[in-house]
């Protein structure tokens, strides 16, 4: 049967593993010294397992240390997303809701709406990180992340489509006049490319071959740059072909700036997908956000 005193010996450890001294923790749970220590022995005594490595200097996690604070670190997490929901009932937002977005698609179409929906309560507080790189929402604490494309590994994760746009391959109008408009997928070959990368890894681009199917091609990496916008900007100053989502490509066609070639080859779509942890589900701000980005997708505010 479970001691009652078995969950303030998971914190003292914690709060101890954390800061590596017994003082500090004990400033920060507002008990004794003596306390933390022994609550955080009586935790040993009942593990049957060192968890810390104590000298006169200093104290140190044990590798069974390592891994147990890890494990209490998510327990406490799940406990106080489920008590953040508990105490939310009312459906007022409140609390820090931290979102992770590609840059560019971020700051274009995201940010509008999250500062609507920030105004409208102001009780909600925004962590936003725009970045083009693939992050684990698990890992690094994210409450919600927007993805294009399918999510490999969805373990841990809820997924929702939002909308789904074409990948548009597109150049400067005097770049076109200089090389040529390519009329086949075998001619961006010989055109300058500029590509995403990640990891030092150039991006792949997602065409429809002669036989209908989708695939993906490594068009020569003339320009690798890792920032959405940065992609678009370099295309429109004419430095080669570049294949992105439509919505940060419309504007730029309509006016001029750029031309979309190979129309017939780049029919096929990309989602864009709300991504979320499971112990994020219960949270009204994440249901509520997610709610208003299908709404705002339905309504054309995420992009063509």
């Amino acid at each position: 049967m479970a001691k009652i005193d078995q969950l303030s010996g998971v914190l003292a450890f914690v709060e101890t593993g954390n800061l590596l001294s017994f003082t500090a923790a004990a400033d920060k749970l507002g008990i004794t010294k003596s306390a933390v220590g022994k609550s955080v022995a009586r935790l040993e005594e009942r593990l049957g397992t060192k968890l810390l490595h104590r000298t006169t200097r200093k104290l140190t996690l044990t590798p069974d240390g390592e891994a147990y604070l890890a494990s209490c670190r998510h327990a406490l997490q799940e406990i106080g997303s489920a008590e953040d929901a508990l105490a939310a009932r009312n459906q007022q937002l409140a609390g820090r809701l931290r979102i992770d977005a590609p840059a560019a698609w971020g700051r274009q179409f995201l940010l509008p709406i999250l500062a609507d929906i920030t105004r409208q309560n102001p009780g909600l507080t925004l962590s936003l990180s725009l970045t083009d790189r693939i992050i684990d929402p698990v890992e690094e604490g994210v409450d919600l992340a927007i993805r294009f494309g399918e999510t490999k590994d969805t373990t841990g994760l809820i997924t929702r489509k939002l909308t789904e746009q074409r990948a548009v391959i597109v150049a400067a109008p005097d770049y076109l006049k200089t090389r040529g408009c390519p009329a086949t997928i075998d001619d961006i070959k010989d055109h300058h490319c500029i590509v995403g990368f990640r990891r030092d890894i150039p991006a792949s681009w997602r065409v429809r071959s002669d036989d209908g199917s989708i695939i993906r091609i490594s068009p020569p990496a003339t320009h690798e740059i890792g920032d959405g916008a940065a992609i678009v900007d370099a295309a429109v100053s004419g430095l080669g072909l570049a294949q992105m989502p439509s919505s940060l490509l419309e504007k730029h066609i309509q006016n001029g700036r750029l031309v979309s070639v190979l129309d017939a080859f780049t029919t096929a779509t990309v989602g864009i997908y709300a991504v979320w942890p499971r112990n994020r589900h219960l949270l009204p701000r994440v249901k509520y956000v997610v709610q208003i980005l299908a709404e705002s997708a339905r309504s054309g505010r995420l992009g063509a």
